[in-house]
């Protein structure tokens, strides 16, 4: 089941990306750190009714962001469609435990879904330059990949703009 975040919650999903951060150390993909992804973050994201979470037999297992808000970083990229109604994913998380079993596209598919039922024109990303997997992730399911930006306080290392534009019925 995939439904809106409650604050309550937060710790939980506080919980789980950091042992998403701590698998992805040991795989050498510095990605999230001490810094991000931060509770204010997820604090706000639940203000904004823009964070959900994944449950399995009521336990939270992972959570996606999926905002309407561009965030400043993303100002200088040159995307394939307008600005406007756009979505973008941030903070996806999948408890260790459960990955590679399909729940990650799971939550992709849900807020692929969730922009065309809103008539939105284009689902907006970005992922780590070092993280090959989720690179071939996003690929598979029609992103192209765009610009790099920055992130200082996560890495020196560039983070890969993706987009896939919606084709409206």
């Amino acid at each position: 089941m995939i439904r809106l975040a409650k604050v309550k919650e937060i710790e939980q999903i506080m919980t789980i990306t950091r042992l998403c951060a701590n698998k992805m150390t040991s795989e050498g993909i510095l990605q999230w750190n001490e810094h991000y992804p931060s509770k204010d973050a997820f604090l706000n994201d639940v203000d904004r009714k823009e964070l959900y979470v994944l449950l399995k037999e009521g336990r939270v297992i992972g959570s996606i962001t999926i905002s309407t808000y561009k965030d400043e970083e993303y100002e200088p990229v040159e995307w394939l469609t307008e600005d406007g109604l756009n979505i973008y994913i941030h903070r996806l998380a999948i408890h260790p435990e459960f990955q590679h079993q399909g729940l990650a596209r799971r939550l992709m598919d849900f807020a692929e879904a969730f922009a065309i039922k809103i008539k939105a024109i284009s689902v907006r990303l970005d992922t780590f330059s070092k993280n090959e997997r989720n690179q071939r992730f996003y690929e598979s399911r029609g992103y192209t990949r765009l610009t790099n930006i920055y992130f200082p306080m996560q890495s020196e290392h560039p983070f890969f703009c993706y987009e896939l534009p919606l084709k409206q019925l």
